[in-house]
């Protein structure tokens, strides 16, 4: 009988080294350990999240029952009895589309999984700061990518991205090529649009990165029907554990044998309690908490010097119908402190990286964990990165479940506050 490793030791396995803990820290590359914590104001679901109390309590259920299980079954056939519930819940809404469902360790994985399913012969996609470090050295094929933000950090017109990927792909003309639309990108983007991803589509495959999940079902289901495939994570809006992904495509095209990978699962599972939780709010509700947190945190990093802010364009959508998923979930911004003649200057890069690991640190008044640093130009002759603030499903379901979309707010800005008081420490 196989015996599993602990709850603990399979979270940061099957995964490469981002995932493994540091022995002196506990903590991972993304700053995060394998067990819980409460008191960390968590708005950093853009990169990775800590695993919540309930999500922790059913992965250790799982953990029990696995082990029971391989009493009697080998790993295989436990595994892949495992992975069909997960991939069965993932696809409910999805459950009369001819769709077929792949896991893979980490985002950059799907992308690589993608294209090689489709056996393509070049890519377009966004630049590599707004979606993953290691997709385009991992796709295996020539990449072009499109900039999604000028020189200074702001967006960049969607029409002058659109007419670049169009001339892109176009170029490609008798080569298989795989399109890859940002949804959402690092900054909460949406690129290319859906008009021009879709007037495309006879030109090249389509892969939607949707590695953030700020996904609405409704939305989840137009891409699929358009024949597009579609990349997910468990461990960004759903705050499971690092390190879960899932690609969805047309039935058919998914020949593929799943090694067993039991921290694969586990991050799933955890990732599923907090989908389920999300799922049980009425979309309404969502929409509001959505819209009230929104207008109150960009009124903050507009009005504030300390932060130089980074809009983010109206959503390009598929229908006319609202959803969840067009409210802005993701709140991008540089921070400034101030000079000795009264004025406010940008942190550099390397400046921001070091406020962003102050600000998780056990030194810190506050302890708050925002998006990982996202380079974003130059300002005032100086590199520099954007820090993010950001609405996870865990913390909607909180504010719907009790704490309210105030609370939720008034935690938020303690998080800044904690991050001004840094700023002269830096």
């Amino acid at each position: 009988m196989m015996v599993l490793p602990s709850v603990e030791a399979l979270l940061v396995s099957g995964g490469d080294e981002r995932i493994a803990l540091d022995p002196v820290t506990g903590l991972n590359q993304y700053r995060c350990s394998s067990h819980p914590n409460p008191d960390l104001l968590a708005f950093g679901s853009s990169t990775a999240s800590v695993i919540s109390k309930a999500s922790f309590a059913a992965v250790c259920t799982l953990h029990q029952r696995l082990q029971e299980a391989l009493k009697s079954d080998t790993p295989e056939v436990v595994y892949a009895r495992e992975m069909a519930r997960v991939r069965s819940e993932l696809l409910s809404d999805v459950s009369d589309l001819d769709v077929s469902l792949l896991f893979a360790s980490s985002g950059t994985d799907a992308h690589a999984l993608a294209a090689r399913l489709t056996s393509v012969d070049r890519v377009v996609m966004v630049e590599a700061g707004e979606t993953g470090s290691g997709v385009v050295g991992a796709l295996g094929v020539p990449v072009d990518t499109v900039k999604l933000r000028s020189e200074d950090g702001m967006p960049r017109p969607l029409a002058d991205i659109d007419a670049e990927v169009t001339a892109l792909v176009e170029e490609g003309a008798g080569q298989r090529v795989l399109l890859v639309m940002a949804d959402q990108s690092k900054t909460g983007m949406l690129a290319p649009s859906v008009d021009c991803v879709a007037k495309l589509h006879g030109l090249a495959q389509v892969l939607v990165d949707a590695c953030q999940f700020r996904l609405a079902p409704a939305t989840l289901r137009a891409y699929l029907a358009q024949g597009f495939m579609v990349a997910l994570t468990g461990s960004k809006f759903l705050t499971g554990p690092a390190f879960s992904a899932a690609l969805l495509l047309p039935a058919g095209d998914a020949d593929q044998i799943e090694p067993v990978n039991f921290g694969l699962l586990l991050r799933w599972e955890a990732a599923l309690v907090e989908l389920r939780r999300f799922r049980a709010v009425l979309e309404s509700e969502i929409i509001h908490i959505f819209q009230e947190f929104a207008d109150s945190i960009r009124n903050r990093l507009m009005s504030d010097p300390h932060f130089g802010y980074l809009p983010v364009p109206e959503r390009s959508v598929l229908s006319a119908e609202r959803h969840w998923d067009q409210c802005q979930s993701v709140f991008s911004f540089v921070p400034y402190r101030r000079n000795a003649d009264g004025g406010y200057a940008p942190l550099t890069s390397s400046q921001t990286r070091q406020l962003y690991l102050q600000l998780q640190s056990d030194a810190s008044s506050m302890r708050c964990q925002l998006g990982q640093p996202v380079l974003c130009g130059m300002r005032e002759g100086v590199a520099v990165s954007a820090l993010r603030l950001c609405l996870s499903a865990r913390l909607v379901s909180d504010a719907a479940e009790g704490a309210g979309v105030s609370g939720l707010v008034e935690q938020a800005n303690l998080a800044l506050d904690g991050l001004i008081s840094l700023l002269d420490q830096v």
